[in-house]
């Protein structure tokens, strides 16, 4: 919404009743604030401004800024918070996980799509269509952009992670966000600036030049003075923090995946006597037991050799090529279930610990790994596919620096949406493979690329 710039029709201090109507609308629509916090947020007698605008696309939109920060905007009767106001408030709305790379594409104005999101171990926050939505970056759990849910977590995990997921209302970095937060200083003890410039010059931890008669500019700071090394960013609160230690900190775990099958359409005639139609997804299992059920209830089980089974019109086009269709009339069974599973569509079932299991069609892509060669001659291994397996792939690269004594990089991964890759120098494919297959307990099959680890004694 404000992807673009946008035209104020009006900037007004608020009245006393306006002040205190937004206080109880606030209150009504975040239940979860307490009455500290809404005064909080609209204190009582601090400047509070009231800027009526026109969105790029001609929505007219109300803003509520306090201390140059807007707070709040109501679009259509509705109050949204700002990311400003989340920052403050991490826990008011329902909160997303997407990657950093995926920033760029929402301050754009774009949605935010289901297959960008990350499923952290304790699964996806439970919200309806049309619920009010945080959306925050992997590693830091300030919210990054507002946005309402465009299904029902039920619906996202049905779909198989797969369309649009939230309709993004506001970002950080959009038109509606200024520069940064501002310090007023005639808010603080200091009153002026030119008071405290000169107090934290007397401190030692700044240098202040006159530039001209009545122009200052800081010239040096002292980093490691004790007032600077000391600071240390508040922690949240224990709410917040249990459900960050709930969301984000436990022992990584394997999926289980297992392969699927789709019916497709010109497979329908064999399946629908079962009920299954096109789209249906099965086991391998259940393809079995239908295709010998099937054989049996048709008595296509050959009398003279049970191993074979004849092909009748609906197998005939089912599962022969074309110029089979005249020469091929009896097939042995191991033959028979192969091709009915060859001519199904695959898919597959991720389930995470304690989620409930995400269906996808397709085969799934193995964590894939390669190495490159630099313009300067020097080798650097190559990881994708991480997400698929719900690794981050800040903490794997973060782990294989200290295990390998390596610089290592995340960067967005060539041809392939919303993915990244990490790249660690040199030859690492054997640290990498110890900590897939041990620590993290991956499955070999799942891994593609560990043949190229360097042979003993050749160096790296």
């Amino acid at each position: 919404m404000f992807a673009k710039a946008f035209r104020v029709k009006s900037n007004t201090a608020i009245k006393g009743s306006d002040r205190r109507k937004l206080r109880a609308d606030v209150a009504a629509v975040f239940p979860t604030l307490g009455t500290d916090q809404v005064s909080e947020l609209v204190p009582g007698k601090e400047e509070l401004n009231i800027v009526k605008l026109y969105a790029h696309r001609g929505d007219a939109v109300t803003v509520y800024v306090s201390g140059g920060n807007p707070i709040l905007f109501e679009l259509e009767k509705n109050l949204y918070p700002t990311v400003y106001t989340l920052w403050s408030y991490p826990d008011l709305l329902p909160t997303f996980t997407t990657w950093p790379l995926v920033l760029e594409k929402l301050v754009g104005g774009a949605d935010l799509m289901l297959p960008g999101l990350v499923v952290p171990p304790a699964g996806l926050p439970q919200v309806q269509k049309g619920d009010l939505c945080a959306v925050a970056l992997v590693g830091n759990r300030a919210p990054v952009a507002v946005g309402v849910a465009a299904m029902s977590t039920a619906e996202m995990l049905a779909s198989g992670l797969k369309g649009r997921g939230f309709c993004v209302l506001h970002s950080y970095q959009d038109h509606l966000c200024p520069e940064g937060r501002q310090l007023d200083i005639k808010k603080s003890s200091y009153k002026k600036l030119s008071k405290f410039l000169q107090h934290m010059q007397q401190e030692q931890i700044i240098q202040v030049q006159e530039l001209s008669k009545g122009v200052e500019s800081i010239v040096a700071v002292d980093w490691k003075h004790p007032r600077i090394t000391s600071f240390v960013i508040p922690e949240p609160s224990p709410t917040s923090q249990t459900i960050q230690e709930g969301s984000r900190e436990q022992p990584y775990h394997p999926p289980d995946i297992k392969p699927l099958y789709c019916v497709p359409a010109s497979m329908t005639l064999l399946f629908q006597e079962s009920g299954h139609k096109k789209g249906s997804v099965l086991e391998g299992s259940e393809v079995r037991t239908f295709v010998i059920n099937y054989a049996k209830k048709n008595d296509l089980v050959d009398a003279d050799n049970k191993n074979l089974v004849k092909l009748d019109p609906i197998l005939c086009d089912c599962i022969l090529e074309k110029d089979e269709q005249h020469t091929v009339t009896k097939l042995p069974w191991d033959s028979l279930l192969g091709r009915c599973l060859e001519k199904l569509q695959p898919a597959y079932q991720v389930t995470f610990p304690g989620q409930e299991p995400i269906v996808k069609k397709g085969r799934i892509c193995p964590i894939d790994i390669t190495l490159a060669q630099k313009a300067s001659n020097k080798k650097v291994t190559v990881v994708r596919n991480l997400e698929a397996y719900g690794l981050d792939p800040r903490s794997v690269a973060a782990t294989l620096q200290q295990r390998c004594q390596a610089s290592t990089t995340v960067t967005s991964a060539p041809g392939l949406k919303d993915s990244v890759q990490v790249q660690i120098q040199g030859n690492q494919i054997h640290h990498l493979g110890r900590l897939l297959l041990e620590e993290y307990r991956l499955p070999r099959k799942h891994i593609q690329g560990l043949e190229k680890a360097p042979k003993p004694g050749k160096k790296k």
